[in-house]
């Protein structure tokens, strides 16, 4: 079997920054592409950014010049770094790995259980 788990999420003020983990786990052979998505209450689920294996990455604009997506390949986890947050950014953010796993035939995603991010004052 193959996990993902979040962890880094809370409540954090406007302006302020959160990084979140995500840590993929099981009978893993080869991990491709990695992302975050987030949703907020009574919207659609949203790309925010990926990374591939080879740490070419994309984001969506509302956060470009904000969030930093990387990767630690050797552990396989992805990480997003949030800087100046505000309000608009309140959802629950979902790790995504595209992984082949051993008991598998083909490559296919993988979702984490989802973490939540507040901002308030």
């Amino acid at each position: 079997q193959v996990q993902l788990v979040e962890s880094g999420g809370g409540l954090v003020q406007p302006g302020g920054s959160l990084r979140l983990s995500c840590a993929a786990s099981g009978n893993i052979l080869s991990i491709y592409s990695m992302g975050w998505y987030r949703q907020a209450p009574g919207k659609q689920r949203e790309l925010v950014a990926t990374i591939t294996s080879g740490g070419s990455t994309n984001y969506v604009d509302s956060v470009k010049g904000r969030f930093t997506i990387s990767r630690d390949n050797a552990k396989n986890t992805v990480f997003l770094q949030m800087n100046n947050l505000n309000p608009e950014d309140t959802a629950v953010y979902y790790c995504k790995a595209i992984i082949q796993s051993l008991s598998d035939p083909y490559p296919r995603g993988y979702w984490g259980q989802g973490t939540q991010v507040t901002v308030s004052s």
